[in-house]
């Protein structure tokens, strides 16, 4: 007498454990791929709306929606720098740090031209910050940066009493020849901010 020999029944209603797996892990790539793509066509997008040399309502109304983003980022780029009248000028800031015993030091913001290539590509928001820094149109960034200024030297015994924002600048000169060469550099002090107790803090 033949014995009735039954597989267990399968459940049609739970997938095997190892196929819900491999359903997450495709799902996610493909939350990823979502998420990279966005983040990319985003800032191809706001980049050229940015940067497109047009004036137009609508080219205005995208760079007022991603300008606190762009300046946060230091992703913003004006025209001005190429036209209609280039830079005629090398600019650095240097600020003279005035200690409460009478000592000074001397410190700088990155400057571009001083750096290896791996330091430019990790320091580069230092020169577009110091381009507007420099910028009269732009005083009220000047106290943040002196108290800045001030809290990264605060390491001494005495207290930093003064910090001096100084612009040096070299006009860039064309010869007669039709080249361009720079003219001695000049130094101005536009900006003295007095330190108290909490701006360090």
């Amino acid at each position: 007498m033949q014995q009735d020999r039954r597989l267990p029944a399968r459940s049609m209603s739970r997938p095997p454990a190892n196929r819900l797996r491999s359903v997450a892990r495709a799902g996610g790539r493909a939350l990823q791929h979502l998420v990279i793509n966005a983040f990319l066509l985003f800032h191809l997008l706001a980049i050229t709306c940015w940067a497109i040399p047009f004036a137009n309502p609508l080219t205005a109304l995208s760079r007022s929606a991603v300008r606190p983003y762009f300046l946060w980022a230091g992703l913003f780029q004006s025209w001005d720098m190429f036209s209609p009248l280039p830079k005629s000028s090398n600019i650095y800031v240097e600020a003279i740090v005035l200690y409460e015993d009478g000592n000074t030091r001397n410190w700088a913001f990155p400057r571009m031209e001083l750096l290896n290539l791996k330091d430019r590509y990790f320091k580069e928001r230092y020169r577009k910050f110091v381009e507007n820094l420099n910028d009269d149109a732009h005083a009220e960034l000047w106290p943040d940066a002196a108290r800045f200024i001030a809290r990264v030297n605060n390491n001494r015994p005495a207290r930093v009493k003064v910090v001096f924002l100084v612009r040096h600048w070299s006009a860039i000169v064309l010869r007669g020849d039709g080249s361009y060469d720079g003219a001695p550099w000049d130094a101005h002090i536009f900006y003295a901010h007095t330190i108290s107790a909490r701006d360090l803090e």
